[in-house]
């Protein structure tokens, strides 16, 4: 039985280290290839020979990089705000408040995860032109527009909700019996004890946002509200395909999100295994 059960878990490591090899081999390609030079991208080995940095260099200097990046940083620090805000206190609400109909509006809310985004442009790309119509600082065009749609998130409602349910309701009664609100209830009590949830809504609702493509490629139309996404493919010629600028723009793209999941990874894995108490 040991040596079965030794062979397994040879095995089982042989299987995950084999997986994981896999998954990395797009990323060590796309790393490569940004130190190469585009004559090369295709007829050397893995490794640049010799590597260069006139991909990055020309990432930084033919697009307005740094506009991008900061606009990109804007749209995804608003959205993550908006979406710890109204998510949390909608999530309290589901779980921890006697709402008529709450189960109800759980499953309305759930059903609409079902409706592609596309079906939406259109009503959404209209509403956000009225609003630059009636408030030209705002809406279409502007990162108003880009961030208004993202702003609250069914799935974030949902992760939150069920971090929620696992909460002793006698918590929450103790506080009320002492005099505390609803929401100092949630801000002073239900959300210092939520971190792993928040930071696994941080980690969904970033990576989303930033690396959201479509909504701002429609919704923008100068370089002055163009996330960093839609500015690197401005990268791409009309039949030809830099590949080692786009693999850098790609490189540079992904190091804030992988930072910040190093940053948070305790935190987020700690939110995906709580929560999962059934009611």
């Amino acid at each position: 039985m040991r040596a079965r059960r030794f062979v397994g878990r040879i095995a089982l490591g042989v299987a995950l280290v084999g997986s994981a090899a896999l998954m990395l081999v797009p990323w060590v390609w796309t790393l490569s290839t940004s130190f190469k030079h585009p004559n090369d991208v295709f007829t050397t080995g893995l490794l640049p020979s010799p590597p260069t940095l006139d991909a990055y260099q020309d990432v930084v200097t033919l697009i307005p990089f740094a506009g991008y990046f900061g606009n990109s940083v804007i749209v995804t620090v608003s959205v993550v705000v908006l979406n710890v805000l109204f998510d949390t206190c909608a999530a309290y609400a589901l779980a921890k408040l006697p709402l008529p109909g709450k189960g109800v509006l759980l499953v309305v809310l759930l059903t609409t995860l079902m409706i592609p985004m596309q079906v939406n442009i259109i009503p959404l790309y209209r509403m956000m032109v009225a609003v630059h119509n009636a408030v030209p600082a705002l809406g279409a065009d502007t990162l108003s527009g880009i961030v208004a749609p993202s702003a609250v998130s069914v799935l974030g409602i949902f992760l939150m909700r069920q971090f929620f349910v696992s909460i002793p309701d006698s918590m929450l009664e103790a506080a009320r019996l002492d005099g505390a609100g609803e929401f100092s209830i949630l801000w002073r009590i239900v959300v210092p004890v939520s971190w792993p949830a928040i930071a696994t809504l941080v980690i969904f609702t970033g990576l989303t946002a930033w690396n959201d493509f479509l909504w701002p490629l429609i919704v923008t139309a100068s370089d002055g509200s163009r996330t960093l996404p839609v500015g690197l493919a401005l990268l791409a010629k009309k039949n030809t395909i830099d590949w080692s600028q786009t693999m850098a723009g790609t490189v540079l793209t992904a190091l804030p999100m992988i930072v910040l999941f190093v940053i948070l990874q305790r935190r987020f894995i700690e939110g995906l295994t709580q929560g999962s108490t059934k009611e």
